[in-house]
This record gives structure tokens, sequence and C-alpha cells, in this order.
């Protein structure tokens, strides 16, 4: 069971995150790596937009529909990208290579505290 302490722990990597995102744009001043924020904001959205779209029927479940793998794919895509744009930056000289450590770092630190807090806080079905 997850209490206050995995709240607490869980919401301050993900300021740790989001501090090293926003710093590896504010101390260089180049402020192309926040465009991995909005991969942040745009990557579960095919994942919600493709559950509610899957047939919710209890008596005849086949598995998995291939509307929920495609928004799968496409959030997948999008943590990918929002991974590896930092390395393109760098690659391409647009950014610094510590800019591009201290984003890949902060993106993978928020992306973490994403699963762990769905893992720590997923309520188990009971038939």
């Amino acid at each position: 069971m997850a209490g206050l302490k995995t709240i607490i722990v869980l919401s301050f990597i993900l300021a740790i995150g989001f501090l090293l995102v926003i710093l590896s744009s504010a101390l260089f001043k180049n402020y192309l790596t926040l465009l991995v924020v909005a991969t942040y904001v745009i990557a579960p959205i095919p994942n919600w937009i493709c559950g509610k779209a899957q047939n919710q029927d209890d008596f005849m479940d086949s598995g998995t529909s291939s509307i929920v793998e495609l928004g799968r794919f496409m959030t997948g895509f999008l943590v990918v990208m929002g991974v590896a744009l930092p390395a393109v930056f760098a690659h391409c000289d647009l950014i610094r290579i510590e800019a591009m450590v201290m984003s890949i770092i902060g993106g993978l630190l928020i992306y973490g505290t994403i699963i762990s807090f769905t893992m720590f806080f997923h309520e188990q079905e009971e038939f």
C-alpha cells in the first residue's frame, strides 16, 4: 500500500527532473531543450484517446485490440523522441553537450516517476 511518503518522494524526484530540464535551457541560454517538455505533455494523449476508443465489452474479451496497440506505439514513439531530441540537437551543434545530458537525465527522471506512480497507485480489479 502506497502512502504519503511515496507521494512525497515521487513528487521530489519529479521536481528534480523538471528542474534539470529547465536548467538545461536557462544555464546555456538556448531554449530548444524546452521542446522536450512538449513531448511530456503530448505522450500520454494517444494512450488515453485509444483507450477510450476501445470496445468495452465485458462478455467478449478477445485480448488487446489494434487501436490500443496503436496508442501504445504512438506513446512509445513520443517517449523515445523526448530522449532522442536533445541528442539530435547536440549532434547538430544547436545545444551544448552539457545541456543534452541535463535534459536527458531530467527526462528519464520524469518518465521514471510517472511509471513508478502508476505502479504504486494502480488499483487491482476484483471480480
